[in-house]
């Protein structure tokens, strides 16, 4: 039986397969940390500080996916697959679902409509998510011909 990250994946689908790339996944990482860091400062702007804490949330996801051997071809697909990439349910996944439709109407209409509730509520996702990433075994370098 397919797994559901396999059912949506080939041509015309949200997820190609890919090798998992160790360095890949340790730079995606390494970033999304630096911008969840950055995110938490009092000094940078609200604004400022959701887009360092939206991005962080999808390099992690991102990373996720890809340590299972896939990549999206679309940015949501990364917050849809993390009950299947880290067994991350609703009171996650809902939260990263409603920062992407917020960040969307920001980058597309001018229209970026966020509170401290929100941005702690997304900073708080985001640490779920780097949790379950590193419970993750290392991803073997890459041998190359």
């Amino acid at each position: 039986m397919a797994s559901p990250l396999e059912n949506l994946s080939g041509p015309g689908r949200p997820l190609q397969k890919e090798a998992p790339d160790a360095k890949e996944f340790a730079g995606l990482k390494r970033s999304a940390l630096a911008r969840l860091t950055d995110s938490a400062k009092s000094s940078n702007s609200l604004e400022s500080r959701f887009d360092l804490a939206y991005n962080a949330a999808h390099a992690l996801c991102l990373a996720a996916l890809r340590w299972h051997g896939y990549r999206s071809t679309n940015r949501y697909i990364v917050f849809q697959a993390l009950p299947h990439t880290l067994g991350l349910g609703p009171e996650v996944w809902r939260v990263l679902d409603k920062c992407h439709s917020v960040r969307n109407l920001g980058e597309y209409e001018g229209d970026l409509n966020v509170d401290e509730r929100l941005v702690a509520d997304l900073v708080a996702a985001c640490r779920s998510v780097a949790a379950k990433l590193d419970l993750l075994a290392p991803i073997p370098p890459a041998v190359r011909p």
